[in-house]
């Protein structure tokens, strides 16, 4: 199997799906001895009394995690209840709509998918199902797996406190401390036969900041969307594996902070060129054209294991004796989109022979529609409006410039586009030297992310910029909810405005008559 084949999908749990669970259930809590896994019947009322509440993961069609959880009136129980207590003997009578608490009965993660994710998109998607609800906190009981091992030396709270400082690694506690929760007491007797813990738990606790304000579904759109910029910057690299471990790098940085997409500039993999130094710069920029199959699957599996979307800049592609400058969207859930440069400048078209594209869309991901234009593209006005006219909120355009004069024409037409389309514009580009590569020897780049210029925004329309002409990443919350304010209400309204009984803008591409 290819990392392309990969497929990762987020949605509530069926009783269709009972086998598949029971399976990944057994597999996951394989080293906890004489341990059980729901019944059938279990399901089958979890499903009927809460189906919003029980979720889980798939890849490629298998159950990967799941997490089940019931909504309680949490004053009934108080912070010393047992399990069986909290979930009404296993029957599932405590669960009550008009509760306040979202409480966590069951969560697991089949082991040969740990690493990738798994478990943080289902407490991203639980912390969803409490704000939707208007619940004041998720809490649940957790297992102390790791304590068994400490118990001769260590009381429950001296081990917490050691897990807490990181001196020890407890695979659960650890793991929700690091998505959020705190620890409001430990239980004694919480989950009889639960030897590993010694029977002891820490009730968690994650608080819902948004109480009393509306939620948004499980797979509804976010409003307030982390996206991160990567500053490449170009030195030697020995080979493709030494390139691809500075990609992970960055992707593991950027997706640490909780990021919802990564962006890389373009043409960043030309290092590679060096090795053909000997060659013109056509014959060297089709060589490397070899590797960009190779990278993308690379880029594929980065965005299913560290749970972000990725635009991976631009890379040189090869078809049919047709060289074009492509990049692509590799989205977290395992499916990807190529895209096209479409307008080339009159260097890559004389040194490379390269050749443009001729079709332009947004994509869909999980934060709303997205466009994607390379570096020149972004001076021509047209192709933003087309993208703004299908509902893009974010542009991303990754650049590459040698010059400071050549990164103020990409810098002040990005901002343009921010302002007349009322969308977002992140820009991101390369840094450093090749001295040893033909037409890639300098590099200068800031990159930054632009807004449209209005009240809500900041006053010189620039969101977050980075340091010039050095390697860095830049990470940014936009608030997608703004632009559907400034659409409707802005002190000027560029996109309602225009005069469409005078002019317009077709697109050639989808054109049928």
């Amino acid at each position: 199997m290819t990392n392309e084949d990969l497929k990762i999908e987020l949605r509530t749990l069926t009783k269709d799906d009972y086998l598949g669970l029971k399976s990944s259930m057994i597999e996951a809590y394989s080293e906890w001895e004489g341990a059980s896994y729901w019944g059938e019947s279990h399901i089958t009322k979890l499903v009927k009394i809460f189906p919003e509440g029980q979720i889980c993961i798939l890849v490629n069609g298998a159950i990967a995690g799941c997490a089940l959880s019931l909504i309680v009136d949490y004053e009934k129980f108080g912070d010393s209840h047992t399990y069986a207590q909290i979930t009404g003997n296993y029957s599932f009578s405590t669960h009550d709509e008009d509760g306040d608490v979202l409480y966590g009965i069951d969560f697991f993660v089949h082991p040969d998918h740990r690493g990738m994710r798994i478990g943080r998109r289902l407490y991203d998607a639980r912390k969803e199902i409490c704000e939707r609800h208007n619940l004041r906190a998720i809490i649940a009981g957790g297992r102390i797996p790791k304590y068994k091992d400490y118990a001769d030396k260590l009381t429950p709270k001296a081990y917490l406190e050691k897990v807490k400082g990181k001196e020890i690694h407890d695979p659960t506690l650890s793991f929700q401390l690091a998505n959020d929760f705190h620890v409001r007491k430990i239980l004694k007797g919480y989950l009889p036969g639960d030897t590993q813990s010694l029977e002891y738990a820490s009730l968690l606790e994650w608080n819902n900041i948004y109480y009393n304000e509306e939620a948004a579904h499980i797979n509804s759109k976010k409003s307030v969307i982390r996206i991160g910029l990567v500053q490449w910057q170009m030195r030697p690299f020995e080979n493709m594996d030494s390139l691809c471990e500075q990609i992970e790098f960055f992707v593991d940085v950027i997706s640490d902070y909780q990021s919802d997409f990564v962006l890389f500039p373009e043409l960043f993999n030309a290092p590679l060129m060096t090795a053909y130094n000997h060659m013109s710069g056509a014959e060297a920029m089709r060589e490397i054209s070899k590797y960009t199959i190779p990278l993308r699957d690379r880029f594929i599996s980065y965005a299913t294991s560290y749970n972000i979307n990725i635009i991976t800049g631009s890379m040189p592609y090869l078809e049919d004796g047709v060289l074009q400058n492509i990049g692509y969207l590799c989205r977290r859930d395992g499916s990807y989109e190529m895209y096209r440069k479409i307008h080339l400048t009159p260097a890559e078209q004389s040194a490379w022979g390269m050749v443009g594209g001729d079709q332009i869309t947004t994509y869909d991901t999980d934060c709303g529609k997205i466009g994607i234009l390379i570096c020149y593209d972004v001076e021509f006005p047209e192709l933003p409006r087309l993208l703004a006219e299908q509902g893009m909120s974010i542009l991303f355009v990754p650049f590459m410039t040698d010059t400071q004069n050549g990164y103020t024409r990409v810098r002040s037409c990005a901002q343009a586009r921010a302002i007349e389309n009322e969308c977002y514009v992140a820009i991101a580009g390369s840094v450093g030297n090749l001295p040893k590569v033909h037409n890639m020897d300098i590099q200068y780049a800031q990159s930054a992310v632009f807004t449209p210029s209005d009240f809500a925004f900041p006053s010189n329309g620039i969101k977050a910029e980075a340091t010039p002409n050095t390697e860095t990443t830049l990470i940014a919350d936009v608030d997608v909810d703004l632009l559907k304010e400034l659409h409707s209400f802005g002190a000027v309204r560029n996109l309602k405005d225009r005069r469409l009984d005078i002019y317009k803008i077709i697109n050639k591409s989808k054109k049928t008559e």
